[in-house]
């Protein structure tokens, strides 16, 4: 049984990765009516993975017999002024999540919680993957620059994304 303390920040952190899904959602539309279709379907991908996480964190809260309590989602931005903008706008939310999932170990480790803890390591690696892979888009955007066979070439890399769900375990 989860303390209620961790029932409810497991509960927030659903909200963190169904408002990461809406955010990156809102970044595939921008960029489907910009013409980046490459950019926009990773952004899809990535929406689809933050869904992933939520029911990671769902489906753990049902399993330790404590309550899912959905919250309103709040809106996200809709437009950016550039496709570096908006990645850099991702990997600053990257961070921020890797931030929430930080907090949530060390509520688990005072509360010598140690099965959420094994259970948020999970999300400790991945966020180590999700801010590198974002980190490195900018960066090639950055490269990029203005160079618009360079955001042609990007664009159609991104385009070939694939979303894999996470192994159940």
């Amino acid at each position: 049984m989860l303390r209620k303390e961790m029932e409810t920040a497991l509960n927030e952190q659903i909200n963190e990765e169904l408002f990461s899904a809406y955010l990156y959602y809102s970044m595939a539309a921008h960029f489907e009516s910009t013409g980046l279709a490459g950019f926009a379907s990773w952004m899809r991908n990535q929406a689809m993975e933050e869904l992933a996480h939520a029911q990671k964190f769902f489906a753990y809260i049902c399993e330790r017999g404590a309550a899912v309590k959905l919250t309103a989602i709040e809106g996200p931005a809709t437009t950016w002024a550039s496709p570096l903008a908006a990645f850099k706008g991702a990997y600053d939310h990257e961070v921020h999540i890797s931030g929430c999932i930080n907090k949530l170990v060390d509520l688990a480790l005072s509360q010598s919680d140690h099965a959420t803890n094994n259970f948020l390591q999970w999300f400790v690696g991945e966020q180590v993957e999700e801010e590198a892979s974002v980190d490195d888009i900018v960066q090639k955007l950055t490269l990029v620059g203005e160079n618009k066979g360079g955001m042609f070439m990007l664009d159609n890399e991104l385009g070939r994304r694939v979303f894999t769900p996470p192994v159940a375990e």
